[in-house]
């Protein structure tokens, strides 16, 4: 039995205090904390489990050092903006907390998805005697899991990866985004990138993409993209030649974003208007739809899995390790569409990983790291199923 903080309170953060509050006997004492507190409140009244609720600015290290202090928490789970991983990180440094976040650390002026500001926090983490998980969420996350799983089981080397995410759902708007559209933008609007015979490589925006075949879904344009978990498994997968990256977006999709992004209104540094300093993409999320609203309106499936290529016994193999995610059951189940239920169960399983001890080593880890299998176990049991089909 253990207590953790929960550290955001948008999309994901309501999936996440949700699935914990079904784990009483992991999960024994929860506090949901935000900056805005009347949201979670919502979220702890309508689950109705003894959540409790605090107001804290992850943004101020002092703020987050105070909570902990009070809260007394085995775990902070972070799913506040990626720009707040540092502060928080360095709260559990100075409080001796262990620490889960589902994405890596981006700096506010700069559209930079790397793991060189975490990574060189481990030798602190080990000094500290606290563990500190990275990108628990599917991408990455359960991505980076699959192809532990795959190297353990099914591979004497891999040779390629593949991750493939699609998202065939239908909100029903004309253009929104469905995770935070701050954080959405500046991913799909930077420069592609993946990794190969030991380099990086890099593309134009979106300007790589060929069709595939999803199941239970069907064909669908995907697009190569950068994304932060090739970062770890190229150092971590064995014999590896090459990792890319691939996301579905409709064609509406797409011609909104060139608009939007030819006016200017997808920029990220500040313009000045009426005597203001305005950054463009952050008054255009406030225009947008609140990814959290779109659980009611969405319909259709996501499938997020990696295409694995390699060898076993000397003979060539190839494997295709996928789930398929309904909006519509998630909804029903969490009040959420899949987006932020793909991203809010597995910061739930991991952090149900750490406070069992199943994972529990000081430093700072990448999922790939740790032993795939009880981590795949819980997938099944707490709504993320997979399949593996050898291609």
């Amino acid at each position: 039995m253990s207590r953790i903080l929960i550290i955001g309170a948008g999309g994901v953060g309501n999936v996440v205090v949700r699935k914990c509050a079904q784990v009483p006997e992991v999960f024994s004492d929860i506090c949901l904390a935000s900056r805005t507190v009347s949201k979670c409140e919502e979220i702890a009244t309508d689950i109705d489990a003894g959540i409790r609720t605090a107001q804290v600015d992850a943004d101020d290290t002092a703020d987050v050092v105070r909570l902990i202090n009070e809260f007394k928490p085995d775990l902070v789970l972070n799913v506040a903006l990626p720009y707040q991983d540092l502060a928080i990180m360095d709260a559990c440094l100075e409080t001796g907390v262990d620490y889960l976040d589902t994405a890596n650390y981006e700096p506010p002026d700069e559209a930079r998805f790397s793991y060189e500001y975490q990574w060189p926090y481990d030798g602190k983490f080990k000094n500290a005697g606290i563990m500190g998980l990275l990108g628990s969420g599917f991408d990455p996350g359960v991505t980076n899991v699959f192809c532990a799983y795959a190297q353990k089981h099914h591979f004497d080397e891999i040779h390629y990866v593949d991750i493939v995410d699609a998202n065939a759902g239908d909100h029903g708007h004309p253009f929104a985004t469905n995770f935070n559209p701050e954080i959405n933008i500046r991913e799909v609007t930077a420069n592609g990138r993946y990794w190969e015979e030991g380099e990086w490589k890099e593309t134009d925006p979106l300007s790589i993409h060929e069709t595939f075949d999803f199941p239970e879904i069907g064909p669908k344009e995907i697009y190569l993209m950068y994304h932060e978990e090739m970062e770890s498994l190229a150092k971590n997968l064995k014999g590896l030649k090459r990792i890319r990256f691939w996301m579905t977006f409709s064609e509406n999709y797409l011609t909104h974003l060139r608009v939007l992004e030819n006016v200017g209104m997808t920029r990220i540094d500040p313009v000045e208007y009426e005597g203001q300093k305005v950054i463009p993409l952050q008054f255009l999320k406030a225009l947008l739809p609140d990814p959290g609203s779109l659980g009611p309106s969405t319909k259709g499936k996501t499938c997020i899995g990696c295409v694995i290529d390699g060898v076993k016994d000397g003979k060539q193999k190839k494997i295709y390790i996928y789930n398929i995610c309904d909006h519509e059951e998630c909804y029903r189940e969490v009040k959420s569409q899949a987006i932020s239920y793909t991203t809010g169960v597995p910061a739930m399983i991991g952090a149900m990983m750490m406070l069992t001890g199943t994972w529990k080593q000081p430093g700072i880890y990448n999922m790939e790291q740790l032993d795939p299998d009880p981590f795949m176990d819980k997938l099944n049991v707490h709504g993320l199923p997979w399949t593996v089909t050898e291609l």
